[in-house]
């Protein structure tokens, strides 16, 4: 993919020079308790809505105040979609999902180092992603997984964010994990070996790209199969 520079850096000039020009109409931020401006009513940025740490919470987690779950926390209801999936592998909808998510695999493109997704945008690098996974062999089953676990742990939560985009960027976010990132390892000389592990970033558009994918891929199980109900935690 040709990567504009020049139109990236006048539109980085443009973003720069409006959030320069702050706005006395952005003097809160709309997050309950929080006394910061928002950050179009400062130098830092062109968010009208939240003060910088909310804005970085939204993008990190979906939701500007929830917090991620944590990988202890969705560990048995990960563990519970896995033994469900196997259970249920030749079920219609089952099928459907893992063979959309294979799709999705298939349809990504060629493999993209991680330390080469630098200037592009949000969609390339969440196809990246499934490249990733494709070149490492995640099974598509771990995929639809994620999914239904943090559809069953978002369901238990008595003080959830039912947000849809707070779910997909759950999901997202298992998901780009597991797509990991570029590891290299090389003699150098009298130095002995060098190695290089280059991680993705885990926020922003890409999870909102990601999580829209993955809720699509699954669309049909989720509307014809009540997993939520069959499995247990």
């Amino acid at each position: 993919m040709t990567i504009n520079w020049a139109k990236k850096r006048e539109r980085k000039n443009e973003v720069k020079q409006r959030a320069a020009e702050p706005s006395s109409m952005f003097s809160r931020c709309r997050v309950i308790g929080c006394y910061r401006p928002a950050r179009a009513g400062t130098e830092d940025g062109l968010d009208t809505s939240f003060c910088r740490q909310h804005s970085d919470h939204y993008s990190r987690h979906g939701s500007p105040y929830k917090r991620s779950y944590t990988a202890k926390e969705l560990a048995p209801y990960r563990k519970a979609a896995i033994a469900w999936l196997e259970a249920n592998a030749e079920d219609l909808w089952v099928r459907n999902a893992v063979d959309r998510v294979e799709t999705l695999y298939r349809a990504a493109g060629p493999h993209i180092e991680a330390f080469r997704l630098r200037g592009l945008p949000p969609e390339a690098r969440a196809k990246a992603a499934w490249a990733r996974l494709r070149k490492a062999n995640i099974d598509p089953r771990r995929v639809v997984a994620a999914w239904l676990a943090v559809e069953m742990i978002i369901s238990d939560d008595p003080q959830a964010e039912t947000k849809s985009e707070y779910k997909r960027v759950q999901a997202a976010k298992l998901v780009h994990k597991m797509a990991s990132g570029t590891h290299r390892q090389w003699e150098s000389g009298p130095g002995g070996a060098q190695q290089l592990h280059v991680y993705p970033r885990s926020r922003g558009r890409v999870l909102r790209h990601l999580g829209a994918e993955i809720e699509e891929a699954l669309e049909l199980l989720i509307d014809h199969s009540p997993v939520l109900n069959k499995m247990e935690v």
